[in-house]
């Protein structure tokens, strides 16, 4: 649970601003993905649904679904530390709750702890127009380097 100034203090980074560092971090990735918006501690970030994240039963692949969690917990760390590239993911535990829809996934990242060297949080994924239940929930920690700059 986030307490005191840490979970009041508001995001460094605009949702424009994370997706333009995430093109430029990542060629190609806004292709597929789109930081929605961001708050403190927290951001929101759709994953494009294309023939590219099916797998068979006609469903979102899992891959896909880890890698929605892994950047919406990147894009909420960064809009509160800055565009710090080396954050880089120390641990990520998925839950697959139900079968998606072949539609676009909505992941809710939230972090519950930042620190200097570490965010732990995690991240509910939706199919879009479906906030009746979780498609699926991730448990992730980001590793933060020393030195990094934060607000």
């Amino acid at each position: 649970m986030t307490t005191g100034a840490t979970a009041m203090r508001a995001p460094v980074m605009a949702a424009a601003e994370l997706e333009a560092f995430l093109a430029s971090a990542m060629p190609g990735a806004t292709d597929r993905i789109a930081v929605l918006d961001v708050g403190p501690m927290t951001a929101r970030v759709r994953l494009k649904v294309d023939d590219t994240n099916v797998r068979p039963g006609g469903t979102v692949s899992g891959p896909s679904l880890m890698a929605l969690a892994d950047t919406a917990m990147w894009m909420a760390v960064l809009a509160m530390i800055g565009p710090v590239a080396l954050s880089v993911t120390q641990h990520l535990a998925i839950d697959f709750l139900r079968k998606p829809a072949l539609v676009d996934v909505i992941a809710h990242a939230r972090i519950h702890r930042l620190g200097s060297r570490l965010a732990v949080g995690d991240v509910l994924m939706y199919s879009d127009g479906d906030d009746s239940a979780p498609v699926a929930r991730a448990t992730v920690t980001y590793s933060i380097p020393s030195g990094a700059q934060q607000p």
